[in-house]
């Protein structure tokens, strides 16, 4: 039986506010304008959903800034209740938005499920992380008199989300600032725009006080954001995405000194050591390519094998990744959906094409299938130098590309020889390795006998120019709050 059989694909999209949510309630953009958001599987429209205007953008930061102050004053345990409630929701309607995701993005529904019980676990985290924001109080150690050091929210945020984690991106950025008492601003993808929509909605139904999060989807995102981070009132910018772009949103916020959390690009290598345990290894592989069909910044972008155990790996994961079945990602059994757009798909098969023409040999799939959908097989190709031109870039799809070498410090080198750095993996069964390549790679996160890291009780980020500041974790409230030192007698 097909899933859009059991879920009534057309009753999830009607339950979506589509207008942008300002001042807790579902409105027109200031012109009227739409915009429209297509089924990735199919090309079809799915809707119609308001396109926010520069006007929109400060109307909804004069509301914002009208209730800053007291959702700053609210209760810890108040605010971390209401972040709890939307947690509960989210939890009930978990099916409904894995579908709306599925829907929008296009990806299998075995993904969007998972996306969506891991992003509500940020809902739950920084529910309990609200009412653990201390300080310190101590002697200065001269006797001169007592040191206060307290934390106060870092004021008005303004939330860039991407695409690929349409509810995940969210939570992850809208738990920790209403934990730590701010007011957001969200600016979804224009492809992904109904999950933010709907999580609105559940966080109005939760108890959020009006004002206190809007969503602005937009086809004008230049302009929306430029107007928002160019205003003095916003103190904070959080954005997940391309590495280019952050570069930019980074250069407008030094024009006001403004707080920023940078999220960016990466290309992770997965090292995989002679002494590995292979069976492990690929299974890790697997999951850490193709998990969101491999449209995941964590997701591994170099294979780099040791001789010994290369052709052992590759015919395995070849035989792995050729038991994937692709189709509509609401289709019953389906476990690879399209990419997003024809734009990716095309800078998929570019990248395939590119690492052909410097030697490699494809092993598996290689070829969009055509027709309707933003289709791209699971694709693997080996024999491809650790330097070509392919491994210098995020591929974002399901392809698999494949490199030798023969010692650890070739490995390391070759791991390393990047801009990026935000996630690695590696496997290996020897401990001292273990211990040293963890060290010795340049990277903000590192997966040791797994193929899959995130956790929202770890801080996620990277270095080099995958990003500053990490979100999840301990760490991440402490992007939303400013510290202020209070001297006493």
């Amino acid at each position: 039986m097909s899933t859009t059989e059991i879920i009534d694909t057309q009753a999830v999209l009607d339950g979506v506010p589509t207008g942008l949510w300002i001042g807790g309630e579902s409105v027109d953009a200031s012109d009227a304008g739409t915009f429209t958001v297509y089924d990735p599987a199919t090309e079809e429209p799915l809707t119609q959903v308001a396109d926010a205007t520069v006007e929109d953008a400060r109307r909804a930061l004069d509301i914002a800034t009208s209730v800053a102050d007291d959702w700053a004053a609210t209760p810890a345990r108040e605010r971390g209740e209401i972040l709890r409630r939307a947690f509960g929701l989210v939890a009930d309607r978990t099916d409904d938005l894995a579908m709306l995701m599925t829907l929008e993005l296009g990806r299998a529904l075995p993904d969007s499920l998972a996306e969506a019980r891991y992003g509500n676990e940020f809902l739950r985290w920084f529910a309990e992380e609200a009412v653990r924001i201390d300080g310190r109080f101590t002697h200065s150690p001269a006797g001169t008199g007592r040191i206060v050091v307290t934390h106060a929210p870092v004021g008005p945020c303004l939330a860039i989300t991407p695409w690929n984690f349409p509810l995940a991106m969210g939570t992850r950025k809208i738990g920790p600032a209403l934990a730590a008492g701010n007011v957001m601003l969200v600016k979804p993808a224009h492809e992904t725009p109904l999950t933010m929509l709907a999580l609105a909605e559940i966080f109005a139904e939760a108890g959020l006080p009006a004002g206190v999060l809007s969503v602005l989807p937009t086809m004008r995102a230049r302009e929306v954001s430029s107007a928002i981070i160019g205003d003095d009132r916003i103190r904070k910018i959080s954005f997940t995405g391309s590495t280019p772009v952050g570069k930019n949103l980074l250069g407008q916020a030094a024009e006001r000194v403004q707080r920023t959390s940078m999220e960016l690009g990466g290309n992770a290598p997965f090292v995989v050591f002679d002494d590995a345990d292979v069976d492990k290894a690929v299974e890790g592989a697997f999951l850490a390519k193709m998990r969101n069909g491999g449209e995941a910044c964590t997701a591994a972008n170099r294979f780099l094998v040791q001789s010994g155990v290369v052709e052992e790996f590759t015919e395995k994961l070849v035989e792995k990744m050729s038991a994937v079945r692709i189709g509509p990602g609401y289709d019953d059994g389906v476990t690879l959906g399209p990419l997003v757009s024809a734009a990716q798909r095309d800078k998929v098969a570019e990248a395939v094409e590119n690492a052909v023409a410097h030697g490699g040999r494809v092993r598996l799939g290689g070829k969009a299938p055509g027709g309707k959908g933003f289709f791209y097989p699971a694709t693997v190709v080996d024999n491809v130098d650790a330097y070509a031109p392919v491994t210098r870039g995020e591929i974002f799809g399901p392809v698999a590309v494949i490199s030798s070498f023969d010692s650890e410090d070739e490995a390391i080198k070759a791991a390393n020889s990047t801009d990026f750095g935000l996630a690695a993996y590696f496997f290996t069964r020897d401990l001292d390795r273990a211990l040293r390549v963890s060290t010795a790679l340049d990277s903000g996160m590192v997966g040791v006998n797994r193929g899959v890291i995130s956790d929202v009780a770890a801080p996620f980020g990277g270095v080099k120019e995958s990003g500053i500041g990490r979100e999840g974790g301990s760490e991440g409230i402490e992007e939303y709050l400013t510290v202020k030192y209070v001297a006493f007698t």
